[in-house]
């Protein structure tokens, strides 16, 4: 039987011309704004996104809908074994799916969100994820696609021609983080926010700039002005390794 894992997003069927696409690598923790930074960043540049957090909040979902204990390794690897994920890479058209269900929305509520850590830190499955992401960006039919999520400068994309950690000061994640939640009390989205650092922080280091790493900390900038931090920082990079 086939992998359920190779299969591309639809319409990412095709390398780009000229070459593999462009990869530009985003790093954060939680709430320092990752996805919409790196959306619109996607945007300007004309690339692709992808969002590699929704992967294990999918399998969290998945996970969860099969009745398994998330914090049960054994248990997540026998789900994962089912797991037949598929993912937008467009900008204007996101969607995720698992087998025929649009799981779009529902990998967003709290539950799968209290659920995610435990199935990302079992190793064999993100190795597995580490594995599909390049697939897809492989398969990426773009001249680019900007990538980001937990360890992606690091142990996914560490080639990267441009590689960014995304921070910001954590009472400024919290609120930021309280203020997309409009519905949740502040205190408790920053407890989980917590709770979520100090969980993944078992599994991949993504406070820590590695060598090469560029930083742009977003605790005293505007969205737009985060989003040209990090405009900034590919033009630099790119135009150096262009020899401009």
């Amino acid at each position: 039987m086939t992998d359920p894992l190779t299969k591309p997003a639809v319409g990412s069927t095709a390398s780009a011309p000229g070459g593999a696409p462009v990869v530009v690598a985003i790093d954060g923790p939680a709430g320092s704004g990752k996805s919409s930074v790196s959306k619109a960043t996607a945007e300007r540049l004309g690339y692709g996104f992808l969002d590699t957090g929704a992967a294990y909040r999918a399998l969290a979902w998945h996970a969860l809908a099969h009745g398994a204990d998330t914090s049960d390794a054994t248990a997540v690897l026998e789900v994962f074994g089912d797991f037949d994920y598929a993912i937008s890479l467009d900008t204007r058209d996101r969607w995720v799916r698992v087998g025929e269900v649009d799981v779009t929305a529902a990998i967003r509520e709290p539950r799968v969100t209290d659920a995610v850590s435990g199935v990302a830190r079992v190793a064999p499955v993100r190795h597995a994820v580490n594995e599909l992401f390049r697939r897809l960006v492989a398969s990426a039919n773009l001249p680019g696609v900007v990538v980001e999520g937990r360890d992606i400068t690091t142990v996914v994309f560490p080639d990267a021609p441009v590689r960014i950690l995304l921070t910001a000061a954590p009472e400024v994640r919290a609120a930021r983080r309280s203020a997309e939640l409009t519905d949740h009390d502040a205190a408790k989205v920053a407890a989980a926010l917590h709770r979520r650092d100090a969980a993944d922080s078992t599994v991949v280091d993504f406070l820590t700039a590695a060598p090469g790493v560029q930083v742009v900390d977003s605790t005293h900038l505007d969205f737009e002005q985060t989003v040209d931090a990090v405009l900034s920082v590919v033009d630099n990079t790119m135009g150096a390794r262009d020899g401009r």
